[in-house]
């Protein structure tokens, strides 16, 4: 197979470069190394099946020429920064809503019929910690992140049923591994080794969520693609984005409803900022250190405090994750520590 994977040389796409290379298959990576570098692929340069393309998703051009003869595209690429996006509304209008565009507009030209899609937890707003199933509605986010994130989920449900392609929608929980670059875990530890004394926490430390091991992230989405026969995806549909009732029934067969699946991917369970930042504490062998904490039940403006998500069409299929939310963070700690000029 001929993947193509933009965002390639971003945290989740490293990765999954990696698993698709050492099953055999042909890969292209597509970035524009605006919030990264190419270092981490380095270690793939030297397999044959593997190019590398510099390039933007907003260069529509290049991006459908760089698209020929792929077989399936996965589209990673995001703005990595969301509380940058606060005060720049527009970074999620570009790398979100355009970029999907763009992306699905090369599609149609380079004759590529399967596209995989990261989404977001966000995509569903403050639902006050509730579980979250994929048929869950109405879809009210609450920052521009999770807003990008749904209309461009909308984007792929139309040109998918317009033009007789086929989508995979993954609403991903908070994703943490090798190769971490930002985030909760990755603040901790840099924060740790400036001040091993004290400990900043943004919001009340209370806040909990879901964490997915970025290997298995990596394994569902791929999964998910594989697994997923013609009358299981009419089980795994549900309504597009913006559903307006949580319990809405199943679609019946019809024509063309075996287009887009929509998934969540996600552990059963969640763990809170200050558990998190104990495990930091207990793996970096530190004593004593003092929590201090910037108040509030969000970290930032725009961040959902308590989130929990049901994965049951994943289960149904037969696949869920092999680490829950706290043993993901406790090696994604183990890793990041590990990482060298990271810091």
């Amino acid at each position: 197979m001929r993947y193509f994977v933009t965002g390639g040389a971003g945290f989740v796409g490293v990765n999954l470069v990696e698993k698709l290379l050492s099953e055999g298959n042909e890969v292209v990576a597509y970035d524009n190394l605006s919030s990264g570098s190419k270092e981490p692929l380095d270690a793939f340069v030297r397999n044959p099946r593997f190019h590398f393309v510099a390039g933007d998703v907003l260069d529509a051009e290049k991006l459908a020429k760089s698209m020929r003869g792929a077989d399936v595209l996965f589209h990673l690429a995001a703005n990595s920064d969301i509380r940058f996006a606060e005060n720049s509304p527009e970074v999620e209008l570009n790398q979100g809503i355009i970029a999907t565009y763009n992306v699905l507009q090369a599609m149609k030209k380079s004759g590529a019929t399967k596209i995989v899609f990261t989404s977001s937890s966000t995509v569903y707003g403050d639902a006050g910690g509730q579980p979250l199933s994929e048929d869950f509605g109405p879809l009210v986010p609450i920052s521009f992140y999770g807003s990008s994130k749904l209309a461009a989920e909308g984007l792929i449900c139309a040109f998918c049923h317009m033009y007789k392609t086929q989508g995979w929608i993954f609403r991903l929980a908070n994703i943490v591994g090798k190769g971490l670059t930002h985030g909760v875990i990755f603040d901790f530890v840099r924060k740790l080794r400036n001040n091993p004394r004290q400990l900043e926490i943004l919001g009340d430390g209370k806040q909990t969520k879901p964490y997915l091991h970025v290997s298995d992230c990596v394994d569902g989405m791929l999964f998910g693609l594989r697994n997923l026969p013609a009358r299981a995806r009419a089980q795994a549909l549900g309504p597009c984005p913006g559903a307006e009732h949580a319990s809405a029934p199943a679609p019946p067969e019809r024509p063309g409803n075996d287009t887009i699946g929509i998934f969540n991917l996600s552990p059963q369970d969640a763990v809170s900022v200050d558990r998190i930042a104990q495990i930091v504490v207990e793996e970096m062998g530190l004593k004593n250190v003092t929590f201090g904490y910037t108040g509030g039940r969000g970290g930032w403006k725009g961040d959902v405090p308590r989130v929990r998500m049901k994965a049951d069409r994943l289960k149904a299929l037969g696949w869920k994750p092999s680490m829950t939310s706290e043993g993901a963070v406790r090696r994604a700690v183990r890793e990041v520590l590990s990482q060298t000029g990271s810091f």
